[in-house]
């Protein structure tokens, strides 16, 4: 995180503890409820969805037709 940070990247944290040297570190932290380590991939997802969509269309990126998407998925 401080080579991001020392580099002049914008650091986003997604956490359940409230520590301190995540605090100092991170321009921004989303805090997720804590939740069985098996389950924490479930939780932390839903802010990794929303960011990357709320980025794509701050960028105009058409959201709803993904470039490359019949590349990857067949039909058959």
């Amino acid at each position: 995180m401080q080579e991001v940070r020392a580099r002049g990247g914008k650091i986003i944290t997604i956490t359940d503890v409230d520590d301190e040297v995540i605090k100092k570190l991170s321009d921004y932290i989303i805090m997720v409820p804590k939740v069985a380590e098996e389950l924490s991939p479930l939780i932390n997802i839903i802010p990794l969805q929303l960011i990357a969509y709320f980025v794509a269309d701050f960028n105009g990126v058409n959201v709803d037709k993904p470039r490359n998407l019949a590349k990857s998925v067949t039909v058959e």
